[in-house]
This record gives structure tokens, sequence and C-alpha cells, in this order.
């Protein structure tokens, strides 16, 4: 996968310059700058238009006490549409207007959540996340399955999560001793 990324990644520039050239001996140089520019205020238009849509929908869900379901993945999309319109290139703009028109962004969005589901149900099977560990710490997957390796929430055998113990007291303000302080020192820790 992430080799295809890194493909992906390297080969689109280099697709972005041959499709330029193309349309430009094709149809000239300018018709390739005037489907740029044409395709660069279309899209700050359709990002300002959509965005806003996107925004209301989204303090709309929260303003009626309701857990926005589509509004956050709207939004994420709309603006990876406009990041995707500053990239000059016409696959690009493709791309972004994909992202950005009405009709479209459904299917885009219903594609992220495919792909993130399917990142997390890797991550979940092999039984780390993206920093270590288990991928859902504290409580089994949604996916099914427990939370770490070893069946236990933390990923370590008992159920209990590994590391030093550090054995305290508790300090209460109202106890204290007119110039003693409230931190405690490394004796009433347990410590030498």
């Amino acid at each position: 996968m992430r080799l295809l990324l890194i493909l992906a990644f390297l080969a689109a520039p280099i697709l972005e310059i041959w499709l330029l050239i193309q349309v430009g001996q094709a149809f000239g140089g300018w018709a390739v700058f005037g489907l740029l520019l044409a395709g660069g205020v279309l899209g700050a238009w359709l990002v300002r238009r959509e965005g806003r849509r996107a925004w209301r929908g989204l303090t709309e869900a929260l303003n009626q006490g309701r857990l926005p379901d589509r509004e956050p993945a709207d939004t994420a999309v709309v603006v990876a549409g406009g990041v995707l319109l500053m990239i000059p290139g016409l696959l690009s703009d493709v791309a972004a207007l994909l992202c950005l028109v009405p009709a479209t962004r459904p299917l885009v969005r219903r594609a992220g959540a495919w792909l993130l589901a399917r990142r997390l149900r890797t991550l979940a099977a092999a039984g780390g996340g993206p920093l270590g560990g288990s991928a859902f710490p504290f409580g089994d997957s949604p996916f099914g399955g427990p939370g770490g390796p070893s069946g236990a929430p933390g990923g370590t055998p008992g159920g209990t999560p590994g590391g030093t113990v550090i054995h305290g007291q508790v300090v209460h303000d109202d106890e204290d001793e007119p110039g003693r302080s409230t931190v405690p020192d490394r004796r009433e820790l347990g410590g030498s």
C-alpha cells in the first residue's frame, strides 16, 4: 500500500505535465492557461459556496443537539477539494471537482470512509496502532476482537497495563500545616 502511494505521488506530477503538453499541442498554450484559470476561478467559487453549506450543516446539527453524522466528512472532502484546486494541473482539477460538486461528493465520502475503515481493520488485526501498541488501547475494537494482541484491553496478559507503578499518598489541602508543602517528598512516595 505504501509503495502504491509513493508511486502515485511520483507519477501524478509526470501525468499532469504530460497532459498539459498534450492539451497545449492540441489547442494551444492560451487554451491550457485558460483552462487552468477557469478551473481555479470555478474551484474557488465552489469551495466558498460548498464550504459555507458544509459549515452550515455542521452548526445546524450541533444546534439541534444531535451528533453530526456526515457533516464533518463533507467538510473534510470540501477542504481536500480546495487543496487539490490549489495544485496547478488538469487531473488535480478533475479530482477537486469530484470532491466539490454536490452530486459526486457522497461517492468520494464513501470511498474515504471505506479506506479509513479498511485501515482501522488492518491496524486492529495487527494489534498495533500508528504509534505502536494496541490500535484500541481502552477496550475492544469496534470491528470485533480484543484491543490488544493478548486479549487484554491494554495488550498485556492479565488485563493490567504495563509500566512502572508509583505508590503515593493523597495530601488534602485542608489538613495542611502552615509552612508545609502540599507536594509530598520522596519519602512519602515510598522512595529512598
